[in-house]
């Protein structure tokens, strides 16, 4: 047999009441019988006890993989036994006798979509050890190792039989769900993420603390892929590339083109998915309008916008790079906005409107907010963008959120450090509570005699939540201050998706929407 003990576990040395004590994960043997019957004597006493060595036999050679121990000093003290099947051949309301058959995994099915728990057990002296939690999280990586739908088993509830005669069993599910009765079955499996489906009747009829009773128990694996493809398959791991512009006097839109192209170039070089520039990185081209008036001038720079936005997703398609080119004023219908384009480099391109104008912007140049809000599909996921003040109104990182945003990027412009403190705080806020990552970057350096965008202060970084995947700080990288650079940064996609179903907290699942929630009520696009 194939000893997987190596990519299901560790040593572990724990000590107990004075022993040393050498615990290892591994795959069950043939040879490990007599320690199993012994612990399932001592376990199922009432119940029948051990299988056969025929039995168990037989479920080490129809799914070696499926069957997992814990050995102390060479001894088994904990097991676990599963098999695979097509959940749909058996349905809800099976027996533990027909989906094992009789246990001795007869059913077991490789191109099933279910990895069904059959067995778990621990010697009753290393009960208080945790043994059960890591059996359990065994099989959990097992499932995602050979992409199965989920985890499914039949849950005995043998805290049953002292509440029998006051309580159905539907009602002793709901209160040891609640924690007003302690199950040593149930309690355990909803404590690892397991959820009750329903209440299977007669599931093991001479399970008499049970009544005969059992929970159908479900753990989802949230990475399952259905019919998963051998090419175009979606990126998990994303690379993330900053641009920390310097502003610099330009003479025409050729040199900011070209100062833009290098940019891209350098980060394409290192494979990445996206490149993130700056709000008003186009801003240098204002020098060549009346300063004087800064509402004409913006006006007068918001003409090359088309030109500036078509050259770059033309940079997108060619250096294959997702681009979000930080953000550019429009003019139309007589009215001024600012807005990012991302510019995709399957030559696609969306774009989002500012929102949320500062009051400079209002006073200055008479710019007004957008009306839409939506989440952007790209080849590795689903994206949002705000634009630096957007940030700060939690509203519509959660709107996004509830579409499906993995990655918040943010161009943003401010002139001190306050400014951009705000942006910064926020944006590690939004990380945090959106469950998601969020890369942000300014510009860099002055532009004298340009009249409302003359100084900058930025530090580029990328956020991301707070739990133990990720960094102790929840920065995932960060840049030098007001220093002309890039950020590359790898982001791991999978690990958002685990801590939306198994983190420490879980800020999503965990709202109350009987009690309040986030509406939209504009339109959906400018």
């Amino acid at each position: 047999m194939n000893d997987r003990s190596d990519t299901l576990g560790r040593d572990v040395i724990d000590s107990l009441e004075g022993e040393e004590h050498h615990l290892k994960l591994r795959n069950l043997r043939l040879s490990d019988y007599e320690d199993v019957r012994h612990i399932m004597n001592a376990v199922y006493k009432g119940m029948g006890g051990a299988w056969t060595r025929k039995e168990f036999a037989a479920q080490i050679n129809r799914f070696p993989e499926g069957q997992i121990c814990i050995e102390d000093n060479g001894r088994v003290v904990a097991g676990a036994i599963s098999l695979i099947v097509n959940y749909r051949r058996y349905g809800d309301q099976h027996t533990y006798d027909k989906i094992t058959g009789n246990g001795t995994l007869s059913t077991h099915d490789p191109d099933g979509d279910v990895l069904y728990g059959v067995d778990v057990f621990v010697d009753p002296e290393y009960r208080h050890m945790r043994l059960g939690r890591r059996l359990y999280d065994a099989r959990k990586e097992l499932c995602r190792q050979l992409n199965l739908r989920s985890i499914v088993a039949g849950g005995r509830i043998p805290g049953y039989e002292r509440h029998a005669a006051e309580i159905s069993p539907e009602e002793y599910i709901d209160l040891v769900r609640r924690q007003e009765i302690h199950d040593p079955i149930l309690s355990f499996q909803l404590a690892n993420d397991f959820h009750v489906r329903r209440i299977i009747r007669n599931y093991i009829p001479d399970d008499d603390a049970s009544r005969g009773y059992a929970t159908l128990v479900q753990w989802n694996n949230i990475f399952y892929e259905e019919n998963k493809p051998l090419i175009a398959h979606r990126k998990t791991v994303v690379r993330v590339g900053t641009v920390q512009w310097q502003m610099r006097r330009l003479k025409d839109m050729d040199d900011l083109l070209q100062q833009a192209e290098f940019f891209v170039d350098a980060l394409a070089g290192y494979n990445c998915d996206f490149a993130l520039f700056p709000e008003f990185f186009n801003a240098p081209l204002l020098a060549e309008f009346n300063q004087e008036n800064p509402a004409e001038a913006i006006r007068g720079m918001a003409q090359y916008t088309d030109e500036i936005r078509d050259a770059m997703l033309r940079l997108a398609v060619n250096y294959n790079i997702n681009i979000i080119a930080g953000s550019m004023p429009v003019y139309r219908d007589q009215s001024l906005y600012n807005v990012s384009y991302l510019l995709r480099r399957d030559g696609t391109m969306d774009h989002q409107y500012k929102l949320h104008v500062t009051p400079d912007e209002r006073s200055y140049w008479g710019m007004q907010g957008g009306d839409g809000l939506r989440v952007f599909d790209t080849d590795i996921g689903k994206i949002g963008i705000l634009v630096c003040y957007d940030v700060q109104f939690p509203e519509l990182s959660r709107l996004l959120n509830e579409q499906g945003m993995q990655i918040l990027f943010v161009p943003f412009w401010t002139d001190t450090k306050n400014g951009y403190q705000r942006v910064r705080l926020c944006s590690q806020a939004r990380a945090v509570e959106n469950e998601c990552y969020v890369a942000i970057t300014g510009s860099v350096g002055n532009l004298p005699k340009i009249e409302n965008i003359d100084i900058q202060y930025s530090q580029t970084a990328v956020f991301s939540p707070s739990d133990f995947a990720f960094p102790h700080d929840a920065i995932v990288a960060e840049g030098t201050p007001n220093t002309e650079m890039t950020l590359i940064v790898d982001l791991d996609l999978n690990k958002l998706t685990e801590l939306r179903q198994e983190g420490s907290v879980r800020n999503y699942q965990d709202r109350r929407p009987d009690l309040y929630r986030v509406d939209w009520h504009g339109p959906g696009d400018n």
